[in-house]
């Protein structure tokens, strides 16, 4: 699969979420005190995510 999201552990002990396309990571999340609260924001970017507005702030 070309793109997915991954959920790790990161320095600090947090989870954090990144979403990889092609191999290139695109974007991570901030850290999540628990793995559980890090699915919650896949799923949020899934639900929300293809409905959001671009703001060009350039």
């Amino acid at each position: 699969m070309s793109h997915k999201f991954e959920i790790y552990k990161d320095k600090a002990g947090e989870f954090r979420v990144r979403f990889s396309y092609n191999s290139e990571v695109m974007f991570s999340t901030q850290g999540y005190s628990s793995k559980s609260s890090a699915q919650n924001a896949i799923d949020s970017i899934k639900k929300n995510g293809p409905g959001a507005p671009t703001e060009d702030n350039s």
